[in-house]
């Protein structure tokens, strides 16, 4: 059971002030007679002492149609909600490297940026009942969403996310203790941080290694991701003429930092060379961080107004009758 719109239960403020009212009309003569000789006589048939009646009736008839308003709802099934209740922080690299295409997107050649959104919309798309933020970084980290359920703005502030936001660099410690922060703000019970990058730290004020001492203490599990080719990828470039040609840059991961992240906050490290291994990556962190909890689900609701507003109309319709015939009055 359930009240629609709760809100317009204040109305039931009105409903006293005007019984109030009507019990207490102003005193003036409607009529005026030069005497009163001729009706004192006429005997007390005891209706007058019931006429309140009529102002109850009116009084309970508006009750019913404020409540009627509020529109009470009943779920008609019950059916148990499985889900899954995790706070995750992305962390992912933008720093100029990112924009490296030695990945690929519908068959065409894309930037690892490119890619990472595409296989994150889909991860948070498989996450329905996870509190997911996401925490950008290049020479320092940038908290671009905090946790929310509310997936589809977490999207568009991924989908907002650019190269050349913050100042270039590699600030993975920093971005660690960042992610960190927030997730020691909530109060879930399991806390993840998936942190890609393609390069190696190379700002910020915290190394790698002492924030995943402080993360390790916080009791959050990282899942690290190296993301690019081996060797050398091609990084997309601008000739005299303005044309796009491309430079090979070497691939410089950290993978035994990454690795050391991940091994003492009991997470796992995961290479990622194109655009089939990130989304198995992402899809296999999605099937080891399951923590199912089990919640009442309304499926549909039965509105139950009528049954308040239809008493209600009788009872108007009875004290309009009753007004004009056996409580009938002098004007």
């Amino acid at each position: 059971m359930r009240l629609h719109d709760p809100w317009a239960l204040a109305l039931l403020m009105v409903v006293p002030l005007l019984f109030w009212w009507q019990r207490h009309p102003r005193r003036e003569a409607a009529v005026r007679f030069p005497t009163l000789t001729l009706v004192r006589d006429i005997p007390d048939t005891g209706v007058r002492r019931w006429r309140w009646l009529l102002h109850a009736m009116r009084a309970l008839a508006l009750a019913l149609l404020v409540f009627a308003l509020a529109r009470p709802q009943k779920g008609k099934a019950e059916s148990a909600y499985h889900g899954q209740g995790i706070d995750i922080m992305l962390t992912v690299d933008i720093s100029g490297s990112m924009l490296s295409e030695d990945f690929t997107l519908d068959g065409h050649r894309a930037s690892r940026l490119e890619v990472v959104k595409a296989v994150v919309k889909d991860f948070v798309a498989g996450r329905a009942g996870d509190r997911i933020g996401l925490v950008l970084f290049s020479a320092r980290p940038y908290t671009q969403c905090p946790l929310t359920l509310d997936h589809g703005w977490l999207l568009q502030n991924l989908a907002r996310a650019q190269i050349g936001m913050i100042e270039d660099g590699t600030a993975v410690g920093s971005a660690l203790a960042t992610a960190a922060g927030r997730l020691e703000q909530s109060d879930g019970k399991s806390k993840v941080i998936i942190l890609l990058t393609d390069g190696q730290n190379n700002a910020g004020r915290i190394t790698p290694a002492t924030a995943a001492d402080a993360v390790k203490a916080l009791g959050i599990k990282v899942y690290t991701i190296g993301a690019g080719t081996r060797g050398l990828a091609p990084y997309p470039a601008r000739d005299l003429f303005g044309n796009k040609v491309y430079q090979p840059i070497k691939v410089d991961i950290d993978e035994d930092t990454l690795k050391s992240i991940a091994q003492k906050t009991g997470g796992t490290y995961f290479r990622a060379t194109d655009t089939a291994s990130l989304q198995q990556i992402y899809g296999e962190i999605n099937r080891m961080e399951k923590s199912i909890f089990s919640a009442p689900r309304y499926l549909d609701y039965h509105e139950l107004y009528p049954w308040l507003a239809v008493p209600a109309l009788l009872l108007l319709t009875a004290e309009v009758g009753l007004s004009h015939t056996r409580f009938r009055k002098l004007p």
